[in-house]
């Protein structure tokens, strides 16, 4: 989903090095889905795994379960799919970022008979699903049917956050594999990092740079099977093999620990609101997505970064996909404060995150997104009848 662009398209030349090199040195799990790239990751993906490189990849892509209406769907996003990555079978296939709804919208739409009839016909291997919600969403989704892996997102900071580590022990003892996204959270703990972070990583008994922390964190796991990494510079790949090629679960040092917790407790000082994301506040009676609203202001401070959080604000709260959860929806009820394990006045704090995000320019956006959006889901669709 990050392969390097030139001129707001994959650049296929040096995209098709990136990957081979990847692969020649050892890296043996390709993640790709149906949107990513704006639908061309799939299609490019299969141009770069000819001369023989297919066989010697485990291969994922994901099921767009959000346009998917009916059973046949299915069959025919799948069909799709192979076609687009020039190979007979899936690796492993996922259901794209479940939630809870999204999961009972999909079992009854048939799911579940899809993956069975899928494996058996040999077009998928492994059956898994991508998530975002809750750890009690999470075991639900995990003992409704015979998966044989998950994905979900964790790193340092997400330890308590979505599955966390309670989803990931309980996958784990459930026999699954557990692929690993947003390790990195989208390069956040990379690059741009705070100061006082920074002298912490600089402060260790051994040297290492700040992806290279949060890297070895998540191999020292023992339940943890894959660590997917959107490496799109050829310095990120040689410096990712390099940790990879000594990172083992139980390889981190009681000082290496101490000095991660350090850098943790501090990231976590800078958030504006203390919210944990346990949920207690949910659902609002006026529909307003309380922790996701805090999650981002929160990130916005964390790391400093105006311009992509706006745009995150904007897509998964604002109403820009077309629901709308944002924050300036509270209409000071209280019943969320009420009770709320941390006593935070969250409506107090939701008039800050209105004040922060919710000025001239999001408005705009969200008017433009009202008009354009309706025609762009309708090109979609005329698209996917073509490719059907």
């Amino acid at each position: 989903m990050r392969l390097p662009e030139k001129s707001g398209f994959i650049d296929e030349e040096r995209s098709t090095q990136l990957i081979r090199t990847a692969i020649e040195s050892g890296v043996n799990y390709l993640d790709t889905a149906w949107l990513y790239h704006r639908g061309q990751s799939e299609v490019f993906l299969g141009k770069a795994l000819q001369d023989g490189y297919r066989k010697k990849v485990r291969l994922a892509t994901k099921l767009p379960h959000w346009l998917v209406k009916n059973r046949q769907d299915m069959d025919s996003f799948l069909n799709i799919q192979l076609n687009r990555l020039q190979t007979d079978h899936i690796d492993y296939y996922l259901i794209h970022s479940l939630t809870r709804e999204s999961w009972h919208r999909m079992k009854e739409l048939g799911v579940t008979g899809f993956l069975d009839a899928a494996k058996r016909d040999g077009r998928i291997v492994n059956a898994g699903f991508s998530f975002h919600d809750d750890t009690t969403s999470f075991k639900e989704v995990i003992n409704e049917y015979d998966w044989g892996f998950c994905q979900i997102q964790y790193n340092i900071l997400d330890e308590h956050h979505q599955a966390g580590v309670e989803g990931l022990k309980y996958a784990a003892e459930k026999n699954l594999a557990v692929i690993i996204m947003e390790p990195l959270l989208g390069g956040k703990l990379a690059q741009n990092i705070p100061k006082e972070v920074q002298a912490v990583w600089d402060e260790a008994e051994v040297k290492r740079k700040p992806a290279e922390w949060a890297l070895l964190w998540l191999w020292n796991h023992p339940e943890i099977t894959v660590v997917l990494s959107g490496m799109n510079d050829e310095t990120h790949l040689f410096e990712n093999l390099r940790t990879a090629s000594y990172a083992y679960p139980g390889s981190l040092t009681k000082a290496d620990m101490t000095c991660i917790r350090k850098a943790v407790v501090i990231y976590q000082s800078l958030k504006k609101i203390p919210c944990t994301g346990c949920g207690y506040c949910m659902p609002c009676p006026y529909g307003v997505d309380i922790p996701t609203c805090f999650d981002i202001y929160n990130t916005r401070h964390m790391f400093r970064d105006q311009r992509y959080v706006w745009f995150l604000y904007a897509k998964r709260v604002g109403g820009v996909l077309g629901t709308i959860t944002r924050a300036s929806l509270c209409r000071n009820c209280n019943t969320c404060a009420r009770v709320c394990p941390q006593n935070i006045h969250i409506p107090g704090k939701l008039q800050d995150v209105a004040h922060e995000f919710e000025g001239v320019g999001f408005r705009l956006l969200v008017a433009l997104a009202q008009i354009f959006l309706p025609v762009i889901r309708h090109i979609e669709l005329v698209r996917n009848r073509r490719l059907k």
